[in-house]
Order: structure tokens, then C-alpha cells, then sequence
């Protein structure tokens, strides 16, 4: 839906463009069958006619990852689209891994006074050998708490974990898909949650804030992924300091992972208190002309147009 959003969204008159198709089973997909899937037929068993070897994508002077999740925002692509001299965009192999990584954001991010929550990092080899210990380490963390994939999103395999009761089928689903498991405390019973984009290489720009709004206990794949179980508040209705704060320190992250192009970047507000906690860094978020980060960049006064235009310009920079 994101390709389909910025091939409609790219002016004919300024860029050739050629979309190219990844499914699920790895295969880059030629134009015919790209063509296919972009136009809905999602069938993955259908016959591939036009396969491509991925070091085919050379010859093209900018290319737009348009990848979520392991394999596609982690670094990996990047890495292959480094070799190959072309420029992409959004953020390279560094800040896309350690961006994608939830411990090596928070190890990164606690270096440069960024808030976060309390946390533990738990490896499957760990819970499978010395699982009271590990049970020992989550209780200091209280409860409830979130147990995560370490590099997965879209809310994937996340758990809220009541009680001590819930932390093992919660580990278990976790560790199912991620070696490494990271354990978050509770912000609060519920605090808000506050996104904000960032546009730009060396000298990024924030967006207004935005607020995230759902009934759900936490924003798990089926309130993320189901229509009309969450709303978009833009701008988010806080103090002003509080949304000084939130584009200062969104700001601080960016540089600090060295991302690049574009991130949206989320965060608690605990509103008794006033405290934020800095929550995670998306370097490829969702990017239909419904989707939090382009409407965040259109509050700004930046169309969907001129917002995808002004990314591949970014891309061709030198960084």
C-alpha cells in the first residue's frame, strides 16, 4: 500500500520510475509480475515469469526501500544497496540497525541523556538454562510489563504481561520469533503516545507532534492493523513545552543513531507527571497517504507530493 501511495504521488514530469516487487519467498520479481502484485493479485503461488538478480537494481540512480521489518529496515538492504554505489532512501547500515534493534537504541540513546523506560535484555539461551533467573530479573522491572522481539515491528509477537502468571507464555511467544528479548517496564497505567516525523540528513527537521489514540490496553497488532480501533490526533493536544520537548528530543535520537532521509520516532507522556520516555525509532514507517508520518509532514504545510519528491532529493545528497 506505501509503494502503491508514492508511485501514485511521484510526478511523471520529473522521474522515470521502475517499481520492483520483493515477495515473500525472496524472489525480485521483474517488471510483468511486479505489475501483477501492485495491481492486487497478492497470490504468492502464482507462477513468476520475470525474476530478477537483485545486483540488476545498479543501473538506477535512486532507490526507495519501500521495506518494514527484518531484512528490509534493519540494515540488511541497505548494506546490498551500499555495494551496489546507488543512492536510497532513508537511513544507511548503521542507523537503520541500530534503529531497529530495541537494545541497541536504548544503549545508544541513554548515552545522550534520551528517557527511557527500565529494561532488560533476555537471550532464548538464557530462559532455556537459568529460567528462575530470568524470572528474578523481570520481577525487579514490576508489573505489568512488555516482553518484545528485540528486532521485529508492527507490534509483532509483543505481549503485556500482567502479572508474573503471563511473563512465560509471553517469553515463549517473543523468543518463538527473536533470539533476543527485551522486557520493558510500564511507563504508566496507560500514558499517551505522542509521534513526531523527522525530514533531513545532517540538519533534520521535526514535524508538529501527533497523538495516538486507541481503547486497547496497548497498541498491539490488531488495534494497529484494524480499521476504526485507532485515531490520529494532529497536532497532538499538549502543552507547548511538552511538544518542544518531545521534536528536541526526537531530534537528539536522529542524530545520535545517525539516521538519515526520514524516521518517526514515538513516545510515552505520562500526563500526571509530565515525564517522557522515548519509545522506539521507525526508519521506514508506514508511508500510504493515510499514515502517520505524511500527515504529520502535512500539518506542516508539506504535501504527500512534495514530501515523497523531497525524500528522493535527500537521497542524492551526500552524507
Amino acid at each position: 500500500m506505501s509503494a502503491q501511495s508514492v508511485l501514485a504521488a511521484l510526478p511523471a514530469s520529473h522521474f522515470e520510475v521502475t517499481p520492483l516487487v520483493i515477495d515473500a519467498a525472496g524472489r525480485w520479481l521483474g517488471r510483468a509480475d511486479t505489475a501483477r502484485v501492485l495491481g492486487g493479485a497478492q497470490d504468492s503461488a502464482a507462477p513468476v515469469s520475470s525474476e530478477l538478480r537483485p545486483y540488476e537494481v545498479a543501473g538506477f540512480d535512486v532507490i526507495w526501500p519501500l521495506l518494514h521489518g527484518p531484512n528490509g529496515e534493519d540494515g540488511t538492504v541497505q548494506g546490498f544497496l551500499t555495494l551496489t554505489g546507488a543512492a536510497y532512501v532513508g537511513s544507511g547500515v548503521l542507523g537503520s540497525a541500530a534503529s531497529m534493534d530495541k537494545v541497541m537504541t536504548k544503549q545508544v540513546l541513554a548515552s545522550v541523556g534520551v528517557p527511557q523506560v527500565e529494561y532488560r535484555l533476555v537471550t532464548r539461551q538464557a530462559w532455556r538454562s537459568a529460567p528462575e533467573s530470568v524470572r528474578i530479573a523481570a520481577g525487579s522491572l514490576g508489573y505489568p510489563q512488555f516482553v518484545k522481539p528485540a528486532n521485529l515491528g508492527s507490534s509483532v509477537g509483543i505481549s503485556r504481561a500482567a502479572g508474573p502468571e503471563d511473563l512465560e507464555a509471553a517469553l515463549d511467544l517473543a523468543f518463538s520469533l527473536d533470539r533476543r528479548v527485551i522486557l520493558e517496564a510500564a511507563a504508566s497505567h496507560k500514558p499517551r503516545e505522542l509521534e513526531v516525523g523527522i525530514l533531513g540528513n545532517d540538519a533534520p527537521q521535526a514535524s508538529p507532534v501527533g497523538e495516538l489514540r486507541f481503547e486497547a490496553l496497548f497498541y498491539d497488532y490488531t488495534t494497529k492493523y484494524t480499521e476504526g480501533q485507532a485515531s490520529m490526533h494532529i497536532p497532538a493536544p499538549v502543552p507547548a513545552e511538552v511538544a518542544a520537548r518531545v521534536r528536541e528530543l526526537a531530534l537528539t535520537a536522529f542524530k545520535a543513531l545517525d539516521c538519515a532521509g526520514l524516521a518517526r520516532i514515538d513516545f510515552f507522556y505520562v500526563e500526571e507527571t509530565g515525564e517522557l520516555y522515548l519509545n522506539e525509532v521507525n526508519t521506514m514507517p508506514g508511508f500510504t497517504t493515510t499514515s502517520m508520518y505524511p500527515k504529520l509532514w502535512e500539518a506542516a504545510g508539506l504535501s504527500y507530493a512534495e514530501l515523497v519528491t523531497r525524500l528522493v532529493d535527500l537521497a542524492q545528497e551526500e552524507r
